[in-house]
């Protein structure tokens, strides 16, 4: 039982870590080359405004999923979108608020739930990335800006991931030394346990004449005190006897 769930354990890491490795991956390269990349359709955006608050609000993360079919947007939805801002082609996330209808054309005017009024420029079919899934993360998307940095991307990715290789290398040793080494046969085994017995008992005996020996030194250190004692009270009984004859004499 603990080898599959080890198993499952390593599994569930590994996918994991390549999953964090791709979406890391993605962000990073989508914030140099100036575009948008998308992992199975849905990208991961930050919000970088508060212009449609309260819906989200700047640091946000939101999730953008690409419309194959530009006829199913309807007036209500959020969608993202290229636009020109101050001279600037910048990413834009507003709600559609009025669809212009021409010739096998549509055209989208759109408005942040936070302004008074609408967007400057429409949004057309080639603008737009894709619309807004519903979900977002309060305050994530700090996170997502973090690890577009260099910084970010190496400390959140590159040194995890580089321990995660070193202990699987380390893992792999290991079990590489255990398969080489040469299996015993019974016999050995028996062999080994046999004289692991010895040498216990050895010990325990050797212990037991140890407390033996100390106990006798402390017998005989005992009985030389006594002596010592004995004849200390017989002297001064000697001597004693001879000053009480000496005064009688006297």
């Amino acid at each position: 039982m603990k080898k599959v769930l080890k198993i499952v354990a390593n599994v569930v890491a590994w996918a994991l870590l390549i999953m964090a490795f791709l979406i890391t991956l993605l962000v990073f390269a989508s914030s140099r080359n100036g575009k948008t990349a998308s992992l199975f359709g849905i990208t991961p955006m930050a919000v970088e405004s508060d212009s449609m608050s309260p819906t989200f609000k700047k640091g946000d993360l939101i999730f953008v999923k690409k419309i194959d079919d530009l006829y199913n947007l309807k007036e209500g939805d959020v969608i993202t979108f290229y636009t020109i801002i101050q001279g600037k082609r910048v990413i834009n996330t507003h709600r559609i608020v009025e669809i212009n209808e021409a010739e096998n054309s549509r055209s989208f005017v759109t408005r942040g739930d936070n302004n008074s009024i609408n967007d400057e420029l429409p949004a057309y079919a080639s603008d737009i990335i894709g619309k807004w899934t519903g979900k977002k993360f309060n305050g994530m998307g700090k996170v997502l800006d973090f690890l577009r940095t260099k910084k970010g991307f190496f400390i959140c990715i590159l040194i995890p991931m580089a321990i995660f290789f070193l202990y699987e290398l380390y893992k792999f040793i290991v079990v590489l030394i255990e398969v080489k080494k040469p299996k015993l046969s019974e016999e050995d085994e028996e062999e080994i346990k046999r004289k692991a017995v010895e040498e216990y008992l050895a010990a325990k005996k050797k212990e037991e004449d140890s407390t033996n020996e100390i106990q006798d030194d402390i017998e005989n250190g005992v009985d030389e005190v006594v002596d010592e004692i004995d004849a200390d009270v017989q002297e001064n009984v000697a001597i004693a006897k001879e000053v009480v004859d000496t005064e009688i004499k006297a």
